[in-house]
């Protein structure tokens, strides 16, 4: 364990003679091979089953899902009845992509369909009873929900006393117990039998409308793959097993032929490179339509990825460019707020495990992703709540690795109105007054279930890398790799000993350097750590171990590798 100055590096095992063997075997160079050791690939079926995927052992048949088939007969009776089917999704990118892969399956086969995605301030989150005596009263039949749904108790029952067939797609985990619905389709579900139990709600979509293409002997429409990939990676599941294989699946489709909606999201985002890969998905791509959902209506999202009339789309793809700058803006407000109260010592990093915090000016499409950032800082759980004029607390927490957000808030639910989510992200709204007791019970709980608390965070570390090993070779082999992301992450390599010999401030938030050690120099980047400029520009004669990944610039339609920094170790 080497301590850097934002994380304890966890290091690998030293190269053996076993991962010399194997790279010679693949013909991948050392440190490829040696992450691929390091992270359980030790055999050859290991590394086989995961660098060659397949759709025959990565994909189970959809039918196993528990009601599965159940809510696929539903959609075809109502299809051939001519009963009218409302879609309900979200307004996050898993929301949109799941309706708008409804929209494109089944609008092609006859189907009566529309759908409705809630507005986030106006609506809140999920299915709600009165969406249900809307959908009612314009004598829908069957509704169908997508990323949400299995904690909508009461607009079950609603749907219930209307004679419509509520069908739920999900993939949150469930309570104890599950709303009174006609099917529900959830992997998280008991006694349910399809084996990966990680999908992204778009995820569970793709089954069901899979199956039912299936019964119809009827080929999907390509865009399906497009959507499955993007709301996938946008949801930060675990890119494993099916997930893994059908990002990869999605990721090629798009690269051969892009959509309007993509070719103008990658103008917005400036993207000058030939392919897109998982990463720039996650960092430039969809957080565009994520904006749509966090500041305005989301609705607009479903019309712009599956639209074909190129100037509707360029607008909304305008609109989308701009409120993602907006949102980037209103991000940076609120995270400076939260840094204030904790430079001021109103919240206490020396002795709070837990930040919480809240305002009434807060804009609460954004500050699940001002947790995520201070969580990164800091390394604890952190909830943040915006006040809403009734003095109820709407939030938005993420955690940790070892602390279960989601067990927590279900072990505290009596102070709560509703709570939902995951094991490292979750939403939960209660009355403002309760807050401090929410803390001071989420205190004792993390003490409990974490008694030994680390105040860095642990970066691991997958393999030790020379400055003559980072070349073109490298980026070819880590391409075996892809996609990258939740559960697979792109290899961290560490660097020992290497001089400084060059340091830069650039926009007064990232820090440039070139290091040398055998001959061979390279530029070295450090995103959003002014604060490593003064450091290393006073260590020019000391040499330094640093924590990198390797990335390729593209420039001037040249290439060139080079490396992002992690962190530095003396």
């Amino acid at each position: 364990m080497i301590t850097g100055l934002k994380y304890q590096w966890k290091l690998p095992e030293h190269t053996t003679q076993a991962v010399l063997d194997l790279a010679l075997s693949y013909n991948l160079s050392i440190p490829i091979m040696h992450t691929l050791v390091s992270r359980g690939m030790t055999t050859k079926e290991k590394l086989d089953n995961y660098l060659f995927s397949t759709l025959e052992r990565d994909v189970a048949h959809p039918g196993l899902l528990k009601d599965a088939q159940k809510a696929v007969e539903r959609i075809l009776s109502a299809i051939k009845n001519r009963e009218k089917i409302l879609i309900c999704g979200d307004y996050d990118v898993d929301g949109i992509t799941s309706s708008a892969m409804m929209m494109t399956c089944l609008l092609p086969l006859g189907a009566q369909i529309n759908f409705f995605l809630p507005h986030r301030v106006r609506d809140g989150y999920g299915l709600s009873a009165a969406t249900v005596l809307r959908a009612a009263k314009n004598n829908y039949k069957v509704l169908i929900t997508v990323d949400n749904g299995i904690t909508a108790f009461e607009a079950a029952l609603e749907a219930q006393r209307h004679g419509i067939d509520l069908i739920i797609t999900d993939h949150h985990r469930p309570y104890s117990e599950v709303p009174a619905a006609y099917a529900i389709i959830n992997p998280h579900q008991e006694n349910c039998s399809y084996p990966y139990k990680t999908l992204a709600g778009v995820g569970v979509t793709f089954k069901i409308i899979s199956l039912l293409y299936e019964q119809l002997n009827k080929p999907l429409p390509h865009k399906v793959y497009e959507l499955l990939m993007l709301g996938t990676i946008a949801d930060v599941v675990p890119l494993t097993g099916e997930n893994r294989f059908w990002v990869r699946h999605g990721l090629q489709l798009v690269n051969e032929q892009e959509s309007l909606a993509l070719k103008i999201l990658k103008q917005n985002a400036r993207y000058t490179k030939p392919t897109l890969s998982s990463t720039d998905i996650g960092f430039s791509i969809t957080p565009q339509i994520n904006a749509l959902g966090r500041l305005e209506d989301a609705r607009d999202g479903v019309a712009f990825l599956i639209g074909s009339q190129e100037q509707k789309v360029a607008h909304i793809g305008s609109v989308l460019r701009e409120l993602n700058e907006a949102r980037r803006a209103i991000e940076k407000s609120v995270y400076a707020d939260v840094e204030a109260v904790i430079a001021e010592k109103k919240i206490n990093l020396e002795t709070e495990r837990i930040i919480l915090a809240s305002s009434t000016s807060w804009q609460p499409g954004v500050i699940g992703l001002v947790a995520s950032r201070l969580v990164g800082t800091y390394h604890r759980p952190t909830l943040l709540f915006s006040i809403t004029s009734q003095s109820i607390a709407k939030g938005s927490c993420r955690s940790i690795p070892g602390f279960n957000m989601f067990e927590a808030l279900q072990e505290h639910k009596d102070l709560l109105l509703s709570f939902g989510g995951h094991a490292q992200a979750a939403g939960l709204s209660l009355p403002v007054k309760r807050l401090p007791l929410l803390k001071e019970r989420l205190e004792r709980t993390i003490a409990e279930r974490v008694p030994v608390f680390e105040t860095k965070p642990k970066l691991m570390l997958d393999a030790e890398i020379t400055l003559a090993e980072v070349n073109q070779k490298l980026m070819a082999d880590m391409a075996n790799l892809e996609p990258f992301g939740n559960e697979n992450t792109k290899p961290t390599f560490y660097l020992t000993q290497v001089h400084v010999m060059e340091t830069q401030l650039l926009k007064e938030a990232h820090t440039k350097c070139m290091v040398f050690k055998d001959g061979v120099m390279k530029p070295v980047i450090f995103f959003n750590r002014p604060e490593l400029y003064t450091f290393l520009a006073a260590r020019k004669d000391e040499p330094v171990s640093l924590a990198v990944q390797a990335t390729e610039n593209h420039f001037n339609g040249r290439v060139s590798t080079e490396l992002q920094g992690m962190d530095v170790a003396l």
